[in-house]
């Protein structure tokens, strides 16, 4: 009888690291010509905001000048941001949303 020894090696699994996608942020950018209320519509419409968070956001926004609205993944973020200018621009507003990388 013939005696192998052969070594066996357990097979290692490499598992690919995925990176976590960029987040994006919406900001809400005042103007002097869309009414508040309306901003609060778009906010409780388009990113499904309280009244009362949807105030805060237009205040915040009113008195700084921008606010940050959400952040999310990069195609959400853009799909939002145009979702709510194409609703503004169909009232006839011209309410602005602007999307930018988190750092």
């Amino acid at each position: 009888m013939v005696d192998n020894d052969i070594a066996l090696k357990p097979k290692t699994r490499v598992k690919p690291k995925l990176d976590k996608p960029k987040l994006y942020k919406v900001i809400l950018v005042n103007d002097d010509y869309t009414p508040r209320e309306f901003v609060i519509v778009v906010l409780k419409v388009v990113f499904r905001m309280s009244e009362e968070a949807g105030y805060r956001v237009m205040m915040t926004a009113h008195k700084l000048g921008s606010c940050v609205v959400v952040v999310c993944t990069k195609d959400i973020a853009e799909t939002k941001a145009k979702e709510a200018i194409d609703l503004a621009k169909e009232m006839g507003f011209p309410l602005m949303f602007t999307t930018e990388p988190e750092e």
